[in-house]
């Protein structure tokens, strides 16, 4: 594939993963993956539609996040990332990509789970860049659990709550004093929020509670001209799914959705540049299923 554009058999483009010999430590590092991703690092072609936007990722380090922010750069806009410190290696490989792009890259590291450092993200963006334009809140946590409701810990709840759904409120929040007519929220949901997987309840749990959040809001910011919308994610290959679900599932991730494999972190990108671009001026309160073929609604 020469880059996004080129016309391409969707069930052959990418070779289903194959897995991993063992899981990996959380979060999970790009660098621990027997298979990489493709995050459109040689196939990603910018036209300037973002050109002087300024836009925050949480989650910006890897998976989906890098993807975007390899995206956004190349079509011109200024990125600042949010991370978890643990994370710093994968965040290393991001700035360099946004930086190659000829874009600035501001780092962000730090736990969402404390409203004080969804806070500083959007007051070192703002420092940093000089305005913010495009809030992507992208980051999440989950952790499979096989025994289903009786093993999730109050602990692993607050994590998911708290990480999935109270950093995006607080993220919005605290953005929206920034954010002028023209400006764009995307969330991150899932399939899970419409058809949730009985091992993932809690994590399926907070994506149903960003679909509605996102049309309620979306209805909320309408007159002020800021459009909010969802990407809505189905099986995609990324650290978090060796790193959170046992290696048999982790191994067939994405085999029974209708395109036969799992999605590629490119593969988003372009829906998150639709949305954050002035072609799609006239949408708003959507959520945009990039699922194989899986129905999100």
């Amino acid at each position: 594939m020469t880059d996004q554009t080129t016309k391409t058999d969707p069930t052959t483009q990418y070779a289903q993963p194959e897995g991993m010999d063992d899981q990996i430590a959380h979060p999970g590092l790009s660098g621990d993956m027997t298979e990489q991703p493709d995050h459109g690092e040689d196939t990603y072609r910018g036209s300037e539609r973002l050109t002087g936007r300024r836009a925050v990722i949480t989650g910006g380090d890897s998976g989906i996040g890098r993807a975007v922010a390899i995206a956004f750069a190349r079509e011109g806009a200024d990125v600042l990332i949010s991370y978890l410190p643990d994370e710093e290696a994968d965040a290393d490989e991001t700035v360099r990509l946004i930086e190659e792009a000829g874009r600035k890259a501001v780092r962000c590291p730090g736990d969402i789970r404390d409203e004080q450092v969804c806070q500083q993200i959007i007051d070192t963006a703002v420092s940093e860049l000089g305005g913010l334009d495009i809030l992507v809140n992208n980051a999440a946590y989950q952790m499979a659990q096989s025994g289903g409701i009786a093993d999730i810990s109050t602990e692993q709840l607050d994590r998911v709550m708290k990480t999935n759904i109270y950093a995006l409120f607080w993220l919005c929040q605290k953005a929206l004093p920034h954010l002028e007519a023209g400006a764009t929220i995307i969330n991150t949901a899932s399939v899970q929020a419409v058809s949730p997987s009985p091992e993932l309840l809690d994590y399926a749990t907070t994506k149903a509670g960003i679909h509605n959040f996102t049309r309620g809001l979306a209805s909320q910011l309408a007159e002020k001209g800021i459009r909010v919308n969802a990407v809505a994610p189905g099986p995609i290959w990324t650290p978090l799914i060796p790193a959170t679900m046992p290696v048999e599932r982790a191994s067939s991730h994405g085999e029974s959705a209708p395109l036969g494999r799992a999605g590629q972190p490119a593969e988003l990108a372009p829906v998150y540049v639709f949305f954050a671009s002035q072609e799609s001026s006239y949408i708003t309160g959507e959520m945009l299923g990039v699922t194989g073929g899986d129905p999100v609604s």
